[in-house]
């Protein structure tokens, strides 16, 4: 499969598809942390977007550049995804947060603080339950 087709795939996917996600991070001790998160801003195939504030999240990502996202989709069945992240950069208080966050109404009462846009590439996609022996 092929960026584009990568890209679509994932865009698709999220945008259709209802859930809940969780975004597991560990600060560069290994001491691990999850939080609940929306579903990613899709850039392309294999780069995928969240909005952060300074909080314990986004001061992992900053010492340990290693993420997984786990999305579990609505409906009482094991449907889902796990991706597999390395962060790529960060844009702070980025005019673009302002339009992604249109389409992700909740806003956990993060008006005045500082938004971090953090760019992830996307290492490995797997369904939500099952593994490719090769993890």
């Amino acid at each position: 499969m092929d960026n584009r087709e990568a890209h679509m795939e994932l865009k698709s996917y999220f945008e259709a598809t209802e859930g809940t996600g969780v975004l597991a991070t560990a600060d560069a001790g290994g001491k691990v942390n999850a939080a609940l998160y929306a579903r990613p801003h899709v850039v392309d195939g294999e780069t995928v977007a969240f909005i952060m504030t300074d909080r314990l999240t986004h001061a992992n990502v900053q010492s340990n550049k290693h993420a997984a996202y786990l999305f579990i989709e609505t409906g009482g069945s094991y449907a889902g995804k796990r991706l597999y992240l390395a962060m790529v950069k960060e844009e702070k208080n980025s005019p673009l947060i302002e339009t992604l966050r249109r389409h992700c109404p909740a806003d956990g009462g993060t008006k005045s603080k500082d938004l971090y846009l953090v760019y992830f590439h996307v290492d490995k996609i797997l369904p939500l339950v099952g593994s490719d022996m090769a993890d």
